[in-house]
């Protein structure tokens, strides 16, 4: 057996959809508020744009970089959305979602027993990935008053001789945390100090709520030593048709495509010719802003029925990004995996404890607005109820 696979847990959300979906076949009414997954269906445009493209016969083999058309959009995407120039022949590399990407990325990178530095809480697949391919994560401890994220000093305490990397992800699965631009300068400044990489996940960069998007590598010195990766899978609703992409030097990209030739081969061309459609047509940027109208609507909707109930043991932390509420229930004197079994068990709402996501996450719950209004309302409402009557 494999030593290192034999290291990992599957993963916590995923076994959680699983169990939601069998006590729903089971006839158990119970109210999902565990997915990082969008209820928007894929907008219809793309949908037809791989229908079409299937029917004209694009179903073979294609260029193992990803379509040129498609990279030349990513390229023009980053350089709109998040100010970096990336060369579509060379720096970007179209991939089987963004894990995916992250996965050959690190590949590129990584020799085994090397470390690599990940805030705690994250989610959890930046950890093991990096187990997978035989190197130490080594999670650094955010706390609630520096908004989930390490502070610089803390990053540099758990650097050690072997330290290739830093994973940074903003906007933050679980926590909804957004980094500014002096910090992520600061992290910049200390991977340059050591010669260190920096992994930034940024596939929520959309969803943001009164704050602007700050990539890693546009800032000073961040580019040449970044590997940034993204996906179609939030901001399009996408997450079914896994297709993302990988943005870093020539170099790094010649290695990870290797890795992407010898596992996947391609992302199948009918997908990325929907994708190219919805990083191009002006009517899917409309559904987009749709989508992100809504997901700012139930962001409210959740902090107008939190003011509104008055007295409760939890806390609740306005997320600054992505779709999740990382929800503070230390108060209840239960472990993070007590309260959300029993919630799921008593009171049929499923949350996500936040030990999944590393220690430092103990104590609290995560909470998608990934769902409907009246899911989030009456799921959020009965998790108040059942806290008030645990106390």
């Amino acid at each position: 057996m494999n030593h290192q696979l034999n290291q990992l847990t599957e993963s916590f959300t995923i076994q959680l959809a699983d169990r939601v979906r069998q006590l729903k076949r089971d006839g158990v009414p119970v109210i999902g508020l565990q997915t990082g997954d969008p209820d928007f269906n894929t907008p219809q445009t793309i949908i037809d744009a791989a229908h079409d493209a299937m029917n004209a016969g694009f179903t073979h083999y294609s260029n193992s970089r990803g379509l040129p058309a498609l990279r030349d959009a990513i390229a023009t995407r980053m350089q709109q959305h998040s100010g970096v120039a990336y060369d579509s022949l060379t720096e970007i590399l179209v991939t089987h979602g963004a894990i995916h990407a992250y996965y050959i990325g690190l590949q590129a990178i990584l020799n085994p027993g090397d470390d690599v530095l990940l805030h705690d809480p994250s989610w959890q697949t930046h950890a093991n990935m990096v187990r997978v391919l035989r190197a130490n994560p080594i999670p650094v401890a955010g706390t609630l008053e520096n908004n989930f994220f390490p502070t610089i000093e803390a990053w540099r305490a758990a650097l050690t001789p072997k330290t290739k990397a830093i994973v940074i992800n903003s906007p933050c699965n679980p926590t909804g945390s957004v980094a500014d631009a002096a910090y992520l300068q600061a992290l910049v400044n200390l991977a340059i100090e050591h010669n260190l990489f920096i992994v930034a996940d940024e596939v929520y960069d959309t969803l943001l709520y009164g704050r602007e998007h700050i990539s890693v590598a546009a800032l000073d010195g961040a580019k040449e030593r970044t590997l940034l990766l993204n996906s179609m899978s939030k901001t399009y609703a996408m997450t079914g048709w896994r297709i993302g992409y990988l943005c870093a030097p020539q170099n790094i990209i010649n290695n990870a495509l290797k890795a992407s030739q010898h596992s996947i081969t391609n992302v199948a061309e009918f997908i990325q010719r929907a994708a190219l459609v919805a990083l191009t047509d002006a009517t899917v940027a409309q559904d987009v802003e749709k989508m992100v109208a809504a997901y700012t609507r139930r962001r409210q909707l959740v902090l107008g029925l939190y003011d509104a109930y008055g007295a409760t043991p939890i806390e609740l932390n306005e997320p600054e990004g992505a779709f999740y509420f990382f929800i503070d229930a230390r108060q209840l004197g239960l472990t993070s995996n007590e309260i959300a079994e029993r919630l799921l068990t008593e009171a049929h709402v499923c949350l996500v404890p936040g030990s999944a996501y590393g220690a430092m996450g103990e104590g609290f719950l995560r909470m998608t607005t990934a769902a409907s209004d009246d899911d989030i309302q009456a799921g959020f409402s009965t998790f108040l109820d059942w806290a008030a009557s645990h106390v």
